[in-house]
């Protein structure tokens, strides 16, 4: 029997011989969809598997898949018949393809659970790829038995489609390139191999395939531009990409994965901001419509359906949003649809209330993908409605930290958040960690902002995220509240930024500008502050009784901001104005106590103080207050009476009694003149008491750093030691214990320093440095204590650098030290100027500035410094004599040791006329000495010169010999130029004469018949430079002569190009020449 396929006309057919010279013929274009007809011609006729194959592919092509199958099934029923198995393997990868095909079209999974997307008596995908796999096995089991080769190229690339959709990619490769390596251009096998080669993320080489694919079949279904567009988008080639997708849907105008790519790429510009909202609107029309068609088109793509359930999502749809995304988890064939669908799902549950099946659908998102930046904020947000704060922290840390940590702005701000508020079970040390871990991640979720930020302002696409999170006013008011204790800056940094969103949403919160301008106030910034206060005032008012609390506090604030400017009229009127409103407000009555003891109305002060303990005995910061006013106002008796109450019937463990207390202690006991045993045992015991306080003080806050200085001063003085009343140490160990002593108070003090922002803090680190002798350092300390702190302003300040300096001149023997000895004493005695003891401090340094320079050598000190010392010392004079003779009951120094200080001085001052005399006598020969010195460096300088002019003068004569001489070798240099060029001449005017003779010699040797011989080359091999030129530029053409610059000729090799390479080229091959450094005649004979 036999059969044929024929094209009758434009349509086609198939010829089927039976018996007895019938032929049958069936009309492939117009096929019966129940195949049962065809199929009993197709046994009786016991056709050729060539036979059985076209006619199902026939029937697959126009969609009657079943048929196509039955047909398949029967072919291999007939050829058993037959016994010609061993020619089924075709049959069977025809079975295994059909397989494939149907698994394109099940779900991968079926929802048991599903909602709205049931699916009932469907089989599942890996069922189909199972199938296919035995009939490939079973195709080659039986070409084995036939005794036929097993494989051929329809085997392997059935194998390498059923692997490739499976995900065995490796096995895939190899057999789409066992394939390609029998047959380089199988657009199967090269499309499989493209896309194995996208699925590895190797977009060039993947293009390079799709783009062959395409040359070879510009027909080819699939749509190799779709992997196309695929790749140039993956490479950043945006447009590029939307020009292939559009290109492939002009040629398939029904191929959904084309309209489902222009559909995404419309929503993706949609979102870009330096668009118009018109354009903006049309994009993500034009996208919906794209991917509403791509859906119709092919609604078992879980892609499809993905991008769709998206848009309902947006819509409010959740019914059918909910259908689409069980739609996307069931058909999904990847992890990343799957993770996509479960989390459509779950937002879906979500916004409708269900957070139970939401949370199952986040966890199957998570476990898929953990490191998944929506999933991830999705669970944590279920944990965060089931009340499981740490679970939602350890959510969010995984998925920001290593390994594979994401960058996502808003998990860092929701972790950030989360860490920011305290806990059930979280001790404050463990909560001070978490807040130091939220800073840092609002720092670097705010860095991350600024970036994005940098890269729009460089021409990116801007970012979304980053404006919203910027606009965040929450956000920055909480980064303001985490920094309050830590940085002044960062805090106002911060509010400023609330505060300025605030404004752009003209919603204005009062409490930011009240608290914007506590900022500023403790700034120092006074009239800022002002102004703020007023203006969230003005705000509180206006919101009727919600901002009645909030003037409160504002009002305060106002009060203490003039109280500090020194407005004390408006300031007692605010207080005034806020106890008429709230006469319980002791906070008023306590800054109105200081403003009268500041005006030395300490009695008035004292009853306002007294009312305010009436009415909140129980307040700690009142009676702290009561404390320290009873302190100042230089009542310690009283002042030891009301903190030791404090401590006994309040609270034993206020950390600022327990301080004042461990300060009353001290001072008492320092200020003791009680010699006699029982007083230096009192003394004693004084400051153990303090040293207890102050210890018991740092036991209960170990950040007090008034208490820590407490211990520090008491550490310094010894006051436990020889200082407090205890034995004395043998001489030469007491300065080393000294030495020791205030080396520990220093280390105190550094630490304290970092949190006590005071000048005690500087002025008693200079004390211990002036204690170990480093003056300079003292120095230091003294300095800034009195410029960053006092303003110049403070005596007692001025003096210890007074005594810092006099103690350095004494070492050093420095009258510049000494003399700013004397500068800050007289600063001093100007804010004073009726303290005696400054006085006699001023007398001393100037007698000991004069005494200084009396004791240094001529070439030391100058005779301008000894004359103004001379003069201070007979001021000094004059001080210590009025000093001696004030007839006052009691002065802070002694009347003997000033007259006998006078006595000294005009001792001393007897040989002032000496000194001077000699230092005249000094300066006068130096200056002598030094005229001499620069008449003579004169003279050499004068005598350098001339030498100097004479060497220049001769070089000039030399240059000019030389330059004589070189013009006359020019002129003869051109006179044989000359010469020779007319040598030259006649030369080749000879040559050329007998180059004509022998051309008109050969032309006449030649035969009648025969034709005449082009023109060789100058015979022989060409050796000068210029005929090799000649010869040089015929090689080549005139387009290239004039294009290259001339240059060396030297050795080439042919290059060879092949096919491909000229079919890359896309022109047609040029005459390739072999050049030889020589030319030979057998070479011009060639060439002609």
């Amino acid at each position: 029997m036999s059969e044929d396929v024929t094209y009758v006309g434009s349509g086609r057919s198939i010829d089927i011989e039976l018996g007895g010279q019938e032929v049958i013929t069936i009309d492939l274009d117009n096929l019966d969809p129940n195949p049962e007809d065809v199929l009993d011609l197709l046994k009786e006729g016991q056709c050729r598997v060539s036979v059985w194959t076209k006619l199902a592919g026939e029937y697959w092509r126009r969609g009657y898949l079943a048929a196509a199958e039955r047909i398949a099934h029967s072919a291999i029923e007939s050829l058993q018949a037959n016994g010609t198995t061993a020619s089924s393997p075709p049959i069977y990868a025809l079975l295994a393809n059909i397989q494939i095909a149907h698994a394109q079209k099940a779900p991968k999974l079926v929802l048991s659970e599903a909602r709205e997307d049931k699916l009932t008596n469907v089989r599942p995908k890996e069922e189909y790829y199972r199938e296919a796999a035995q009939y490939l096995n079973t195709g080659e089991r039986a070409a084995a038995e036939g005794g036929e080769g097993v494989g051929g190229t329809l085997a392997f690339l059935t194998r390498g489609i059923q692997q490739l959709a499976t995900r065995s990619m490796d096995d895939a490769m190899r057999s789409f390139e066992g394939v390609l390596a029998e047959k380089p251009t199988n657009v199967v096998a090269l499309l499989g191999k493209a896309r194995i080669l996208y699925a590895r993320r190797s977009y060039p080489q993947a293009l390079k395939l799709f783009q062959q694919v395409l040359q070879l079949n510009p027909h080819c279904i699939p749509d190799p531009r779709i992997g196309i567009g695929l790749c140039l988008w993956a490479m950043d080639y945006k447009s590029k990409a939307k020009a292939a997708w559009q290109r492939s849907l002009e040629v398939n105008p029904t191929d959904w994965p084309a309209q489902l790519l222009l559909g995404l790429e419309s929503i993706n510009a949609s979102k870009t901001e330096n668009l118009s909202e018109q354009d903006r609107a049309q994009a993500f029309l034009a996208g919906t419509k794209f991917i509403e068609k791509a859906f119709n088109a092919n609604q078992k793509s879980a892609a499809a359906a993905n991008a769709l359930c998206e848009l309902f999502l947006r819509k409010g749809s959740y019914k059918r949003a909910l259908k689409l995304a069980e739609r996307t988890i069931q058909f999904a064939d990847t992890l990343t649809l799957l993770t996509e669908g479960n989390l459509r799902a779950a937002r879906v549950l979500h916004a409708e209330g269900s957070l139970k099946e939401a949370t199952k659908y986040y966890t199957t998102a998570t476990d898929g993908q953990p490191k998944h930046v929506l999933g991830a904020i999705g669970m944590a947000q279920m944990q965060i409605q089931n009340d499981e704060i740490a679970a939602a922290i350890h959510t969010l840390d995984l998925l920001l930290q290593p390994p594979n940590p994401q960058r996502s702005v808003e998990a860092m701000v929701m972790l950030a958040s989360l860490r920011a508020h305290p806990r059930p079970g979280v001790s404050s040390s463990d909560f001070a960690q978490e807040k130091a871990k939220a800073r840092e991640l609002f720092d670097r979720a705010i860095k991350t902002l600024e970036q994005d930020d940098s890269r729009t302002s460089n021409g990116h696409i801007p970012q979304h995220t980053a404006s919203y999170i910027n606009d965040d006013l929450d956000m920055h008011i909480e980064i303001a509240r985490l920094w309050q204790e830590e940085s002044l800056d960062r805090t106002t940094r911060a509010l400023k930024e609330a505060l300025r969103l605030s404004e752009a949403n003209e919603q204005v919160d009062p409490r930011l500008l009240n608290n914007m301008g506590a900022l500023q106030h403790m700034e120092g910034n006074l009239a800022e502050a002002r102004a703020l206060y007023e203006e969230s005032l003005t705000k509180a008012a206006s919101l009727g009784p919600d901002g009645e609390g909030m003037s409160t506090s504002m009002l305060y604030n106002l009060a203490r901001v003039y109280e500090d400017s020194g407005d004390i009229t408006m300031a007692k009127e605010a207080y005034d104005k806020l106890l008429a409103r709230h006469p319980e407000y002791v906070d008023a009555k306590v800054r109105q106590a200081q403003m009268l003891a500041d005006l030395n109305q300490s009695n008035e002060a004292h009853d306002l103080l007294k009312q305010a303990m009436a009415s909140q005995n129980n307040n700690l910061n009142l009676r702290a207050f009561y404390t320290y006013f009873l302190i100042q106002s230089n009542f310690p008796k009283p002042a030891k009476d009301f903190v030791f109450a404090t401590l006994k019937d309040h609270d034993k463990h206020d950390v600022y009694s327990l301080c004042a207390a461990g300060w009353i202690q001290y001072h008492q006991s320092r200020e003791s003149r009680d010699l006699s045993s029982k007083g230096l045992e009192e003394r004693r015991r004084g400051f153990q008491r303090s040293a207890e306080f102050y210890d018991k003080a740092l036991l209960l806050d170990p950040l007090c750093a008034f208490a820590a200085q407490g211990l520090a001063i008491v550490t310094a003085e010894d006051a436990l030691g020889t200082f407090g009343g205890g034995p004395a140490t043998s001489g030469g160990d007491d300065p080393q214990k000294r030495m020791r002593n205030a080396r520990d108070a220093l280390d105190i003090f550094a630490k304290i320093r970092e949190s006590l922002n005071d000048g005690s803090v500087y002025l008693n680190m200079g004390h211990c440095y002036y204690a170990r002798d480093e003056f300079d350092r003292a120095i230091e300390s003294y300095e800034t204590a009195s410029v960053r702190f006092y303003s110049g302003h403070n005596v007692p300040v001025l003096l210890c650098l007074c005594r810092t300096w006099y103690a350095k001149a004494s070492k050093d023997q420095s009258f510049v030290a000494m003399s700013t000895a004397l500068k800050y004493a007289q600063k001093a005695l100007h804010l004073q100027p009726s303290d005696k003891a400054i006085l006699y401090n001023i007398a001393m340094v100037q007698q000991k500035a004069a005494e200084l320079l009396f004791g240094l050598s001529p070439s030391k000190r100058t005779l301008k410094d000894l004359e103004w010392a001379i003069l201070q010392a007979g001021h000094a004079q004059r001080l210590f004599a009025s000093l001696a003779a004030d007839s006052a009951s009691v002065v802070p120094y002694s009347r003997d040791i000033a007259d006998q200080r006078r006595k000294y001085g005009e001792s001393m001052l007897r040989r002032g006329d000496e000194h001077l005399a000699t230092q005249k006598e000094f300066e006068a020969e130096a200056q002598a000495k030094l005229v001499a010195a620069r008449l003579r460096r004169q003279m050499e300088k004068e005598k350098l010169e001339a030498i100097e002019q004479e060497r220049v003068e001769e070089h000039r004569r030399q240059a000019e010999k030389l330059a004589e001489e070189r013009r006359k070798a020019r002129e003869q240099a051109q006179e044989w130029t000359r010469e020779v060029q007319m040598e030259s001449d006649e030369e080749r005017e000879r040559k050329s004469k007998r180059a004509a003779r022998k051309v008109k010699v050969e032309g006449e040797s030649g035969d009648e018949g025969a034709e005449p011989k082009k023109k060789k080359r100058s015979g022989g091999k060409l050796k000068k430079a210029i005929d090799q030129d000649v010869d040089n530029e015929q090689l080549f053409s005139d387009d290239e002569v004039d294009s290259k610059p001339a240059k060396k000729r030297v050795p080439k090799k042919r290059v060879v190009r092949d096919d491909e390479d000229q079919d890359a080229v896309g022109g047609p091959r040029k005459k390739q020449y072999k050049s030889k450094e020589i030319l030979s005649d057998t070479d011009d004979e060639e060439m002609s």
